[in-house]
């Protein structure tokens, strides 16, 4: 498989989230994000308004994260936090999943958590990804995660948040389409930094790439 460059930035959340980040920062991926026309810029909350307004006219979509990064807060923050995001211009959320309970087999606690969020962001036409933390699962754990997700109305499943042990890895991205299925999309997240490594999240069954080296595996893939 070999895609243009502008398929291929099409898969890409371009994605800042690093506490330290300035506005500079910010502003600069979101120049680079219009010029390589990418799915998305993925920011924090506080950032929204701002990539809202300089992502205005394009097809550059808003993306921020809820409950980031360890998913621990109560679901009513956690709503909160995504009307707020969207509110200020986010059109997909990505929430991390109270991981603890999951581990606990409180699955009806999981997947309530869950289902509110997708409640408030699609009353407000937005996405909404699912962070599982892969990183911290089994293999039972990651397609129990997954399952409750999508019967809990997700858009996505997302792989990472990019801040614990490591990032996304390829068997977890087949399994994790293997267990969606073919409608519900799945983003690989953390760790992808070349076009090989794009490629093999793809090919594995990624549907979007969680990446803040995307201008850099563009260039690898020209």
């Amino acid at each position: 498989m070999k895609l243009t460059d502008a398929q291929l930035a099409k898969y890409m959340d371009h994605t800042l989230l690093k506490a330290e980040a300035t506005q500079s920062q910010v502003e600069q991926i979101l120049a680079e994000a219009k010029e390589y026309d990418t799915a998305s810029v993925c920011i924090n909350p506080y950032w929204v308004k701002l990539a809202a307004k300089e992502l205005k006219g394009t097809d550059v979509s808003v993306c921020t994260v809820i409950g980031f990064p360890l998913g621990a807060n109560t679901t009513a923050t956690k709503v909160f936090e995504t009307n707020d995001a969207i509110d200020n211009g986010a059109t997909e959320v990505d929430m991390v999943i109270n991981i603890g309970e999951l581990k606990e087999h409180h699955d009806e606690a999981v997947q309530a958590d869950i289902k509110a969020l997708a409640d408030a962001a699609h009353a407000k036409n937005a996405i909404l990804k699912v962070i599982i933390e892969t990183a911290l699962l089994n293999d039972e754990e990651k397609v129990r995660a997954s399952k409750l997700a999508v019967a809990a109305g997700t858009d996505f499943v997302k792989t990472s948040t990019g801040f614990s042990t490591a990032g996304a890895k390829v068997p977890d991205v087949k399994l994790m389409r293997e267990t969606v299925g073919p409608n519900i999309g799945v983003k690989a997240s953390g760790g992808v930094h070349s076009a090989k490594e794009a490629y093999d999240m793809i090919e594995a069954g990624a549907s979007r790439l969680g990446v803040s080296a995307s201008i850099k595996i563009i260039k690898d893939n020209q």
